[in-house]
């Protein structure tokens, strides 16, 4: 995947070396819903220690992290 340079600047707390980005079966949060492109509503794997997740109730979460944010926009996943 191809992400700008201002976009994954912009993702300085990760703490998953953009496992994201690297297509080896990582676990990534599943966008569940999206809201104007600015809230994305995501189920994560259950050991995910992500710094840019909310919790959203029981099980979901609000994903703050503009990486992920970019690739479900240019991808859709």
């Amino acid at each position: 995947m191809k992400i700008k340079k201002e976009i994954l600047d912009k993702t300085e707390h990760c703490t998953k070396n953009f496992d994201c980005l690297k297509n080896n079966n990582t676990c990534c949060c599943k966008v569940e819903s999206c809201i104007n492109k600015e809230f994305y509503l995501v189920k994560c794997c259950e050991n995910d220690s992500c710094g840019y997740r909310m919790t959203f109730g029981t099980s979901t979460y609000i994903c703050t992290c503009p990486t992920r944010k970019e690739i479900y926009n240019k991808y859709g996943r």
